[in-house]
């Protein structure tokens, strides 16, 4: 932390202390999660099912396969919202994210967004997370457990679950761009 002040004091000195207004703008943009959408589990698509059983013969028999040769990919985007303030004066421009997801407090897969975003004062911006995993490899579970968890994060079957998205954004600068001192929670939620 000591590091990051120093290095914050020069480039204030150095800037004019836009850098500073720049990092202090992205530290007020309001993250929130938004829909989870196309989400895929082994190859069925679970935007039309609610429950275990909405799930015909077919995908019941693709599902249990797939858990049977310990393969059970789920796919998904996870919508983050990122909203500026109205009353900031300075538009933060948000360069790249390096991510973390935790499903049920339990840290899963991490990835990188590295495109470009201006998040203007007032204007919300959607910014899609493209989610990848096994679930098989990050829970012990039944095949029924881990489908249930899948349809649960639609906000259909089982209880509700945990998502939570840990990230260190990277603001662009008159320096170049520089990343966020610490990690922050853009997303903490219970879906489902």
């Amino acid at each position: 932390m000591r590091h990051g002040l120093v290095l914050l004091m020069m480039t204030c000195t150095l800037s004019g202390c836009q850098t500073i207004k720049e990092l202090a703008q992205l530290r007020n943009v309001n993250f929130s999660l938004g829909a989870l959408t196309d989400i895929n589990l082994a190859g069925v698509q679970l935007d039309d099912i609610r429950d275990y059983s909405d799930i015909n013969a077919r995908e019941v028999l693709r599902l249990t396969s797939a858990f049977a040769s310990r393969d059970l990919p789920l796919s998904f985007n996870l919508n983050v919202k990122a909203e500026n303030p109205a009353d900031n004066k300075v538009a933060a421009r948000l360069v790249r994210m390096d991510w973390t997801l935790f499903l049920e407090e339990r840290e899963t897969i991490s990835g990188v967004i590295d495109q470009e975003r201006t998040l203007n004062p007032g204007e919300p911006v959607t910014i899609p997370v493209n989610i990848s995993l096994d679930l098989v490899e990050f829970f012990n579970a039944n095949a029924r457990d881990l489908i249930e968890l899948a349809l649960s994060l639609r906000g259909q079957g089982g209880a509700p679950k945990a998502v939570k998205l840990v990230a260190r954004p990277v603001v662009d600068t008159i320096l170049g761009p520089i990343k966020y001192p610490e990690p922050i929670t853009v997303v903490n939620a219970t879906v489902g």
